[in-house]
């Protein structure tokens, strides 16, 4: 399997209607997961994402103690003893960002030594200002190389009053400060260092999850958080679809003039990505600039859907792209000039592309390099929706956030064609 397997999408040449539910959210279900994890009591949690990413979290948090039951397909049940435990092994966290970042912080308040490690690809990705801010802290964790695998060695709690942090780089770094924060001997503040953080919309995300397991955090301005002791309580809980996986099915749509239901409105989502959707129903008169600061995961399925606008797009503020799962940037750079030469180029962070209408209805041998990436995987396949002989190597890499997706895709009427190279 992994990269020499390919996926061939043929163009429907129809629009694509039905009726698609997308999973629950990654970004809600792994923090709902920690927070569970770090209650006294049994949690139920529904509508949940069974993903690669979210089997990384709830494993890394069985090693720990917690108890967590799987009754089916959405639903996890929670039973965790307020304290978590040092693990028996270090903890093997693939290609999960969120699980990475929230582990690094909230296993301060272990009794003993955790390592947490991933994939060769997370082993690049950088952690190194969550660790300074947990140092400044008093607490100890350590990385060689700025990135993980992680050390942390905790004592059993967290007499930190004051958490600084620079969240230019991942609003993941903020997130997890917060929800450890809960876990204080007394109040903790956490603030921001700089003006710049990526992706806000997320620490609102956070905020409502902790206080739906009874977390009290004061949002004092902007840059500065204020949050009681007060650990967390066991609740029932009903997370939300994926926004960013809905963006790939609201795409589909627009580009093919289909019409499909997702089973809940654009507007009824909070998680940032959704505002994706404002961009897509605009298709083909995209605006000239669009700013990816704060939708980042919507910014691949964008791009792509760019390429059939009628006026060229800038993209801007990409610099977080560089660092998730590979780097969005080039990659999106690398698949647009495969699908045909010159349809994208780069200044800088900045991701330029050559609209064209007439694109669609073309041959092209593109073969994308997905870099295990799931967000490339899917977006290139929109690319396959217009344009013929596209594809795309390791299609599996979806299961990190959209196991599903190929199938939804079938189910839509697309025909796939699975090969290798």
């Amino acid at each position: 399997m992994g990269m020499n397997q390919t996926i061939t999408v043929t163009p429907p040449g129809i629009p694509l209607t039905g009726h698609v539910s997308p999973p629950g959210s990654k970004s809600i279900t792994n923090r709902a997961l920690l927070l569970a994890a770090l209650a006294e009591g049994t949690s139920h949690l529904r509508g949940a994402l069974k993903s690669d990413d979210t089997r990384h979290m709830s494993n890394a948090l069985r090693q720990m103690g917690v108890t967590i039951d799987e009754p089916d397909d959405t639903s996890f049940v929670v039973t965790g003893t307020g304290q978590l435990q040092v693990p028996d092994a270090p903890l093997f966290l693939g290609n999960a960002g969120t699980a990475v970042r929230f582990l690094t912080a909230a296993v301060c308040t272990v009794n003993g030594r955790v390592t947490l490690d991933g994939d060769h690809y997370m082993q690049k990705r950088p952690i190194g200002p969550l660790l300074d801010a947990l140092r400044k802290s008093g607490l100890s964790a350590e990385s060689a190389t700025g990135c993980p695998p992680v050390v942390v060695q905790g004592n059993g709690s967290i007499k930190a009053t004051r958490f600084e942090i620079d969240g230019g780089l991942s609003s993941q770094y903020v997130s997890a400060l917060l929800m450890l924060a809960a876990c204080g001997d007394g109040p903790i503040e956490v603030a921001l260092t700089g003006n710049d953080i990526g992706a806000r919309g997320y620490i609102d995300l956070t905020i409502a999850c902790m206080r739906e397991f009874g977390a009290q955090v004061e949002v004092v301005n902007d840059a500065l958080w204020r949050v009681l002791p007060t650990g967390y309580s066991a609740c029932d809980y009903l997370i939300e679809p994926d926004a960013s996986a809905a963006t790939y099915l609201w795409a589909a749509q627009a580009l093919t003039h289909g019409k499909i239901d997702l089973g809940v409105a654009a507007e009824a989502f909070t998680q940032p990505d959704a505002k994706a959707m404002e961009i897509i129903a605009q298709f083909p008169h995209m605006p000239a600039v669009i700013n990816g600061s704060q939708m980042q995961d919507a910014i691949p399925t964008l791009a792509v859907l760019a390429a059939f606008n009628e006026t060229p797009v800038r993209f801007v503020d990409l610099a977080n792209l560089r660092v998730k799962e590979c780097d969005r940037v080039q990659a999106l750079h690398d698949g647009l000039n495969q699908v045909r030469p010159g349809l994208a180029s780069v200044d800088g962070d900045d991701l330029l592309v050559a609209s064209d209408p007439g694109l669609a209805g073309t041959d092209s041998q593109a073969l994308i390099d997905s870099h295990s990436d799931h967000r490339i995987a899917m977006c290139f396949a929109l690319a396959g929706l217009k344009v013929s002989g596209v594809r795309i190597q390791d299609p599996d890499c979806v299961g990190k956030t959209y196991p599903g997706y190929w199938h939804a895709l079938e189910f839509l009427g697309v025909r796939l064609e699975r090969g290798s190279l």
